[in-house]
C-alpha cells in the first residue's frame, strides 16, 4: 500500500514549508506532491530547492482550490491519497497509523482520524470528537451516509481524511462549483458510495484556525446554502434500512438555519441572524438536533450512538 500526500497551496510559502516538512517527516515512506495554484510568491523556488523528493505540479493559471486538488491527485502515484492544505500539518505517525488501520479493512475506500485545531502559534484550541472507546472503527458502506447525515461520523476536513486514489478518480474528483465551500464533504459522500470506511481515534492531524483560512472568505448565508445542498445530497444516499429512523429533511434544513443564525449572532451580525431564522427554528425537533450536535462535538460519541459501527482495534 503506497500513500501520496497531496499538498495544495497558493501564495503561502511560509505555511507550505511546515506542511511539506510534516509530510517528508513521516515514519514510513510516502510520496509528497505539491499542487500549486499558480502562486506568484517564492513557492516554485522553495519546492525546487528540495530536489526530487517532491513531485511538483503548477497550474498555468489560477484555477481555485478544488481544481488544484484534482490536479495534485492526477500527479500522484499512490494507492491512497492523504489530503493536506498548506496551512495544516500532520503528526509524524499519521500515514503509518492510517496504513495499519486500512490493512485491517481491505474494503475501505475512505479513512479519517481525530484532528487538533490549533492557532497560528500551534497552540491547541480543541479536538474533534472520538468515535467510541477503541482506537479504530470500521464502518460498513450501508451505514456511512446515515452516520454523516446525523453527524455521528466526523470525517471532517481534508487534514483528517485519506481515500483510495482509484475511487477518487472514479467519482470525478472535487467539484469546482463548490470550491473550498464544502467541496471536501461533497467528495467524501460520493467516495463513500463505493466502499467502507475506517475512523482512527488518534490525533494524527493539525488544522490551523486563522483569518486566512479558505472558508472564511464565504458569507454566512452562502455557507448555509451550501450546507443545505450537502445535507440534501446525503439524505438521498441514506440506505433504505434507516429511512424510518431519520429526521425529516425540512427539520434538518431548519436545524442548519438555526445553527448558522447563531454563527451570525456570534459574529454580531444581527441582520443575518434575523434573515436566516425561519419559523422552523421554534420546533422542538429542530432544537433537539442542534443540542445533540453540540453535545456530540463536546463529549464525543458513546457506545449507544455508534452501535452500528465495528471496533477493529482496541
Amino acid at each position: 500500500m503506497k500513500f501520496s500526500v497531496v499538498i495544495t497551496t497558493y501564495n503561502r510559502v511560509s505555511l507550505l514549508r511546515r506542511a511539506v516538512e510534516s509530510a517528508l517527516g513521516q515514519t514510513i515512506p510516502c510520496e509528497v506532491v505539491v499542487a500549486d495554484d499558480c502562486s506568484s510568491d517564492d513557492t516554485a523556488a522553495y519546492v525546487a530547492s528540495l530536489g526530487d523528493v517532491i513531485v511538483y505540479h503548477r497550474n498555468e493559471v489560477n484555477q481555485g482550490h478544488a481544481a488544484t486538488v484534482n490536479a495534485g491527485v492526477q500527479k500522484a502515484s499512490g494507492d491512497w491519497i492523504k489530503f493536506l492544505d498548506d496551512d495544516d500539518y500532520l503528526a509524524a505517525n499519521c500515514i503509518e497509523e492510517m496504513a495499519k488501520a486500512i490493512a485491517l479493512c481491505p474494503s475501505a475506500v475512505i479513512c479519517s482520524c481525530i484532528a487538533a485545531q490549533v492557532d497560528e502559534n500551534e497552540v491547541e484550541l480543541s479536538r474533534t470528537p472520538k468515535l467510541g472507546p477503541g482506537s479504530a472503527f470500521y464502518v460498513p458502506q450501508t451505514d456511512i451516509h446515515y452516520g454523516m447525515l446525523l453527524e455521528l461520523l466526523p470525517f471532517g476536513t481534508p487534514v483528517q481524511v485519506a481515500c483510495r486514489r482509484d475511487t477518487f478518480c472514479q467519482t470525478g474528483g472535487w467539484d469546482s462549483k463548490l470550491d473550498a465551500n464544502c467541496d471536501d464533504i461533497d467528495s467524501w459522500l460520493r467516495i463513500a458510495q463505493f466502499g467502507d470506511a475506517v475512523f482512527i481515534n488518534q490525533c494524527l492531524a493539525y488544522r490551523t484556525i486563522w483569518a486566512g483560512a479558505y472558508n472564511h472568505k464565504f458569507a454566512v448565508a452562502k455557507r448555509l446554502n451550501t450546507n443545505i445542498l450537502i445535507k440534501e445530497k446525503i439524505y438521498a444516499l441514506v440506505n433504505e434500512k434507516y429511512h424510518q429512523h431519520i429526521p425529516n429533511l425540512q427539520d434538518i434544513k431548519s436545524y442548519l438555519k438555526l445553527h448558522w443564525a447563531f454563527v451570525a449572532l456570534k459574529q454580531k451580525n444581527l441582520q443575518n441572524f434575523f434573515l436566516i431564522l425561519d419559523k422552523g427554528a421554534f420546533s422542538p425537533a429542530v432544537w433537539r438536533l442542534l443540542l445533540n450536535a453540540i453535545f456530540l462535538r463536546r463529549s464525543g460519541y458513546d457506545n449507544h450512538q455508534i452501535r452500528k459501527f465495528v471496533l477493529i482495534e482496541s
